[in-house]
């Protein structure tokens, strides 16, 4: 369930270049509408109050490029269309250049609104790959550099030239160029993040969500085989009775036969999705261990071995194995677990469990090597996953993690009130097994006994009637 989950990531559902196409062609004329009515406004303030010597002719030509340049879009293109990676790459480039030959018409550096190159630099970091954004940053970094050497000087009309010193021209592209590079790093970095989190949690939900369908599937199958099983002994009774009383009538007596052996056939279909079924709607708690083996089941034949070790109470006063609720969160959070753990043992996963009147314990550990240590810390964040060596590819040669398996894990978990810590062998956390596992990875999961366990008195009581499922 949770390589469904991932497949998603793989497929380019989840990823980074699509973020672009989320931006719509509108958006991106509208905020063109006011650079340009900011750039017109200081033109017109420039010359009539400031009585600034400006080449008001080139400048008008520069602005009323991006006019044209709106209008067009504006009238061929629909609205609601979404810019490509690298349709948005060029308007931005576009922007960049507009922005620059006005600085070049107006003084360059000395001219205070040459801050604004970072403007559009700072929205191509929030929308576009990192590739991109370095092309950008490239492009606007060699435009600024050239404004320090070339560009007109700011003149009044008595002929006074607007000029900042050398010094503070150079502290002004320092400044710039400082100011693009770190923008573009936090404000790509803290996007990413953003969407990484959204993106994880959408694949967690799915992951759920397919998890619940299955319970409730499992609840469907049980009862029809329960409603149908009465039916088929009946025909199958009846069909028998067919053969013996028709005795002597070859043709028939084989129709009789097929019906029973297709009754028969029915029957082992129903036994095995009643299998499949045991999720029932009404089975909604279980014994720890048992809640357990069922994480485990989709792995025992992977050729690993899993050994599930009941530790027992942990206080001097026993207390019975507690009872859990099947939620699906535990199912599934653990089953991932597990499924790590078998992904990278060599040979061998324990699972111990141990419990208290207050607390539940379960510590999954293999014999593999263990977590990359540089990513401990980070462990449980999504789409969090190590550089595979040539060595687990030859040891895992079909594993494709995407790094989502673990945050599943944890997120299901923790919403049913866990507590997740992750070590390897040796580390903070002590295992009986440790010494036996070496260095291999372990992950503790710890409730307080109030938010899964139940009471078996009430639990136990009588289930009453089936529910009806109807079409």
């Amino acid at each position: 369930m949770a390589q469904n989950a991932t497949d998603d990531v793989d497929n380019g559902i989840f990823n980074e270049s699509r973020w672009s196409n989320w931006i719509r062609l509108r958006t991106m004329i509208i905020l063109r509408w006011f650079a340009i009515a900011g750039q017109l406004a200081a033109i017109v303030i420039g010359t009539w109050l400031y009585d600034l010597d400006l080449e008001t002719g080139l400048c008008i030509l520069a602005v009323g490029v991006s006019v044209v340049g709106n209008l067009i879009a504006s009238f061929i293109f629909p609205e609601n269309k979404r810019l490509t990676e690298f349709e948005n790459l060029l308007m931005v480039l576009f922007d960049v250049f507009q922005l620059a030959f006005l600085l070049f018409l107006t003084g360059g550096l000395s001219n205070p609104f040459s801050l604004l190159v970072v403007a559009p630099v700072t929205v191509s970091a929030a929308v576009l790959t990192v590739r991109s954004t370095v092309i950008l940053n490239v492009f606007a970094f060699l435009l600024v550099t050239g404004l320090v050497f070339f560009h007109l000087p700011l003149v009044t009309k008595d002929g006074v030239e607007l000029r900042i010193p050398d010094l503070f021209v150079f502290g002004q592209w320092v400044a710039i160029t400082i100011a693009q590079v770190f923008i573009s790093v936090y404000a790509h970095r803290s996007v990413s993040e953003m969407h990484n989190m959204s993106d994880a949690l959408t694949a967690t939900q799915m992951a759920l969500e397919r998890t619940q369908k299955l319970n409730d599937l499992g609840g469907v199958v049980a009862a029809a085989a329960h409603e149908l099983g009465t039916p088929l002994a009946t025909i199958k009774l009846t069909s028998s009775e067919l053969i013996e009383e028709l005795e002597g009538r070859d043709d028939l007596q084989d129709d009789a036969r097929l019906i029973r052996e297709q009754a028969d056939r029915c029957r082992d279909i129903l036994r095995s999705m009643g299998r499949a079924g045991k999720d029932d709607l009404q089975l909604r708690f279980a014994p720890l261990s048992e809640v357990i083996r069922e994480a485990a089941e989709p792995h025992q034949d992977r050729g690993k071995e899993i050994d599930i070790i009941l530790l027992g109470s942990v206080e001097d006063v026993d207390v019975d194995e507690p009872d859990i609720r099947r939620k699906p969160e535990v199912i599934h959070g653990l089953r991932n677990l597990i499924q790590n753990a078998v992904d990278f043992a060599r040979s061998t996963i324990w699972v111990e469990v141990s419990w208290s009147a207050d607390q539940i314990s379960i510590r999954i550990i293999d014999d593999g090597r263990g977590f990359p240590p540089h990513l401990i810390g980070r462990i449980g964040d999504p789409f969090v996953r190590r550089r595979r060596s040539e060595r687990d590819r030859k040891d895992r040669p079909g594993y494709e993690g995407m790094g989502l398996g673990l945050f599943i894990a944890k997120t299901l978990l923790e919403r049913t009130g866990a507590s997740l810590s992750f070590a390897n062998g040796g580390g903070d956390i002590h295992s009986a097994m440790q010494s036996a596992s070496g260095q291999g990875a372990i992950v503790e999961v710890v409730w307080p006994s109030s938010a899964i366990t139940v009471d078996p008195d009430s639990a136990r009581g009588p289930l009453g009637e089936n529910q009806q499922f109807r079409s």
